[in-house]
């Protein structure tokens, strides 16, 4: 499995990078969301990169041009609710794209712990297509696992770009073993070691969902 960390390397990227986690600026919901977008839209443009072109011919107003276009199919495909935002970014790119959406959640326990439970996918086929699976946050990976068995549902995607801005190293070794090899990608935007006691990232950025969107009950 290929594996890219666009943090390790020195770009504008750390800067929305840094700003998603930092405490104070977290308190403006519009810019956490903003800067997801953001780093959604540089994920986009790096995937571009790496995809299948095909020379096309563009009618100018004063002759042809020829440029190299990406010929795949795309889907983008998205965890609820905090997946939104990053999701917007990449399909600002991915504009012609067709979309996903996947409602899995953590169900907590008495005693602490927490399993993941899936409700609902709403997804066209994706036989042949290339897609990419969001989440702003890969804890353990087991959220990302079955989203990926709610797609295969949908059909047999010709490649899988999986997306997380911050995941733990736990969880990127969990994805590594588990999703397949030699179709799958891992695009992440910085990987912290630890997991705590409620499987939040450390340091990570706290509850994506919650910073974007609010608080919710239960």
């Amino acid at each position: 499995m290929v594996v890219h960390t666009l943090g390790a390397n020195n770009s504008l990227f750390n800067q929305f990078i840094a700003e998603i986690r930092d405490v104070n600026v977290q308190k403006d919901p519009l810019r956490f969301r903003r800067n997801l977008e953001r780093i959604g839209e540089i994920f986009a443009y790096e995937i571009s990169k790496v995809l299948e072109f095909s020379e096309k011919s563009i009618q100018t107003p004063l002759g042809e041009a020829k440029t190299d276009l990406p010929s795949c199919e795309v889907v983008v495909a998205s965890i609820l609710r905090a997946g939104l935002p990053l999701h917007t970014g990449l399909l600002n790119y991915f504009d012609r794209s067709e979309n996903a959406f996947i409602s899995a959640y953590r169900k907590h326990t008495d005693d602490g712990k927490f399993t993941v439970n899936f409700e609902y996918i709403s997804s066209p086929s994706i036989d042949g297509k290339v897609v990419i699976l969001a989440d702003p946050m890969l804890a353990t990976g087991s959220s990302m696992e079955l989203a990926y068995k709610a797609m295969l549902t949908k059909g047999t995607p010709k490649h899988v770009h999986v997306v997380s801005v911050i995941a733990s190293q736990e969880g990127v070794d969990f994805i590594k073993n588990c999703l397949p090899k030699e179709n799958t990608t891992l695009w992440m935007g910085a990987v912290d070691k630890d997991l705590n006691s409620k499987s939040y990232i450390v340091p990570g950025c706290g509850d994506a969902g919650d910073l974007a969107f609010g608080a919710k009950l239960g």
